[in-house]
């Protein structure tokens, strides 16, 4: 369905992955290009909006470009929030969603201003970029047919220990990809307790610092993992494993 003329089309940018970053090794020149030329913004976090910015290679100043920030805590899309967030394009005007890394959208709460666009009638176009959900799975060798996000795991080791068991159950009975993610700074104390909890037998995959200088990812059985520790203390990772 084509939608009215007369609103303006929400541009879904993904940003990096990880600093530093050279944007033509990251980005498709018509995301960058797009991102250039829009005037209005919705982030995350505008400072994060600002630097990305300014890494692309912008040329104006700064603080011509509007950038508004998106309430985290809201999950309603008729939230007055979401819909003020919409007042440009419904006035006309193209608008650049951004998340703090990576696809907007995807475990992120942009999701809120898309479901809002869609009530709202407005066109969304998704442009291409990182997403480290989807290249932790496409270079962990797990199974990409079948896979599930869960965000983040409990905090708390046993409730943590507990889901890390019903999702290891869950993933052998189905043959399905788990996939999570933690606090870059609480990444060790789950890496052991997914080596204690899962079975020796269990594939699981580490991917660390994804498009950045330092990335790793590494996919080996449980025992083996048992053997060696990575080096991912405060470092942005994703964990994946399939039974």
């Amino acid at each position: 369905m084509t939608m009215p003329n007369k609103f303006g089309k929400l541009y879904l940018i993904p940003t990096n992955l990880a600093d530093p970053f050279t944007p033509t090794s990251i980005l498709p020149n018509n995301v960058i290009s797009t991102a250039l030329t829009l005037n209005h913004y919705i982030a995350e976090n505008a400072k994060t909006a600002r630097a990305f910015l300014k890494a692309i290679g912008i040329s104006r100043p700064l603080q011509e470009i509007s950038i508004v920030e998106l309430d985290k805590h809201s999950n309603q899309i008729e939230n007055d929030s979401a819909r003020s967030l919409l007042a440009p394009l419904l006035a006309g005007v193209d608008v650049g969603l951004v998340s703090e890394a990576g696809a907007p959208a995807v475990a992120d709460p942009g999701a809120i201003v898309v479901a809002a666009a869609h009530e709202a009638g407005i066109q969304v176009v998704p442009l291409v970029g990182p997403s480290s959900i989807l290249l932790g799975l496409m270079a962990s060798g797990l199974n990409g047919q079948k896979f599930a996000f869960h965000g983040y795991l409990p905090q708390e080791k046993t409730a943590r220990t507990k889901a890390i068991a019903e999702l290891e159950r869950e993933s052998k009975q189905k043959n399905m990809t788990q996939i999570f993610i933690e606090t870059p700074y609480r990444n060790t104390p789950l890496f052991m307790d997914l080596i204690a909890t899962l079975n020796p037998i269990t594939r699981l995959c580490v991917a660390t610092d994804l498009t950045g200088p330092n990335e790793s990812v590494r996919t080996m059985q449980v025992a083996k993992w048992r053997l060696y520790k990575p080096e991912i203390e405060k470092m942005p990772t994703l964990f994946l494993f399939l039974a």
